[in-house]
């Protein structure tokens, strides 16, 4: 995809949002949000291969994650050495989630999503909403692309403001683990640009 340039002609900033590899509680579904849950062996081969297909950019700044998921998918691609560790990129706090899957909240409260309900004794999409806006800020002032390691609910509501809308939208983002995302401009609109390749 050709990059978009600014009305001054010089090309637009990008943010390339990366979500981490694979670990055992994405693979079995479960809320991972505070818990320091490692890569698994296909998530560190995740990692490597997000490295290598980030080689073609050139990034003015990396943020990280400090949770150990975000961290090491970082270092595996070849960024630990760049990179700045940021709280305000730590996944949801999913309070009385954490740990449990959608199918074993849903027999506590029928229907439940973290999107829906939000997480029970833990953090509101629109608490996550408030953290991640100065963050959103930076990245629209950033003078060279940017590329964020972080975790999938985060980077769901990330994408939603920037784009304008509510954290709630995130719910229509799919992220998977070890994908790439671009967030750019068409002129003065911030639009997504990629989405979970």
């Amino acid at each position: 995809m050709p990059r978009q340039a600014t009305l001054s002609g010089m090309p637009a900033p990008e943010i390339v949002l990366v979500r981490h590899g694979e670990t055992e509680w994405t693979v079995s579904e479960r809320h991972t949000g505070r818990t320091d849950v490692p890569l698994t062996e296909n998530g560190r081969t995740q990692a490597k291969a997000l490295g290598a297909r980030l080689t073609e950019r050139s990034f003015g700044r990396v943020l990280a994650s400090p949770l150990v998921r975000a961290r090491d998918t970082c270092e595996l691609a070849g960024f630990a050495a760049r990179a700045e560790l940021r709280d305000d990129l730590m996944e949801i706090d999913y309070g009385d989630a954490e740990g449990r899957t959608t199918v074993q909240m849903r027999e506590d409260v029928p229907g439940w999503t973290a999107w829906s309900h939000g997480a029970p004794g833990g953090e509101s999409l629109a608490e996550v909403g408030v953290r991640v806006r100065p963050l959103l800020d930076e990245l629209r002032a950033a003078e060279g692309d940017v590329a964020v390691f972080a975790h999938g609910h985060v980077l769901r509501v990330l994408a939603a403001g920037w784009i304008g809308l509510g954290p709630d939208f995130g719910s229509r983002l799919r992220l998977d683990t070890g994908s790439l995302s671009v967030l750019g401009w068409e002129r003065e609109w911030e639009v997504l640009r990629g989405w979970n390749a």
